[in-house]
């Protein structure tokens, strides 16, 4: 349903939201604990930071972190910056500009269910819900002295 680029954007995100506030997190790093190519990392974090969401500081003590608390930031707002689609919520068929329970395309009636659960799930699921599971695989992956194992 979201396009890759979401999906790495997510991915990234919800990585830095495991990180503590006040610290910045080099886009190598970044990109290596991701695994999101770091080319095409740096081009969705510029969109990121663009829109307020990632703050980036160059310099050797440089790197990204979020531009809010995670649980401020919502799926939606990710989304939409590169699945044009999102938005607009057209119809499924691209038979219509908006599809309506007054003018319905022929799948209107089936899609409208998933499709309203689809965007109220983007919609109330914060960057902080999907880190959860990322923060507590990168502690499982915690070495004896508390130090984190190389993802490969």
């Amino acid at each position: 349903m979201l396009s890759v680029t979401s999906q790495h954007a997510l991915r990234a995100l919800s990585y830095l939201a495991t990180q503590p506030r006040d610290s910045m997190l080099g886009g190598q790093e970044l990109s290596r604990n991701t695994g999101v190519p770091k080319n095409y990392l740096s081009k969705i974090l510029l969109v990121l930071g663009n829109a307020g969401i990632v703050e980036a500081v160059r310099g050797a003590a440089g790197g990204y972190r979020l531009a809010r608390p995670p649980q401020k930031i919502p799926l939606i707002r990710v989304v939409e910056l590169f699945d044009r689609h999102t938005g607009k919520r057209d119809c499924l068929l691209g038979l219509r500009q908006t599809c309506s329970d007054d003018d319905p395309c022929t799948a209107h009636h089936a899609w409208r269910p998933a499709k309203v659960a689809y965007f109220e799930f983007l919609e109330s699921t914060t960057l902080l819900d999907i880190s959860s599971e990322e923060k507590s695989r990168t502690v499982r992956s915690a070495g004896p002295a508390g130090r984190r194992s190389k993802r490969r």
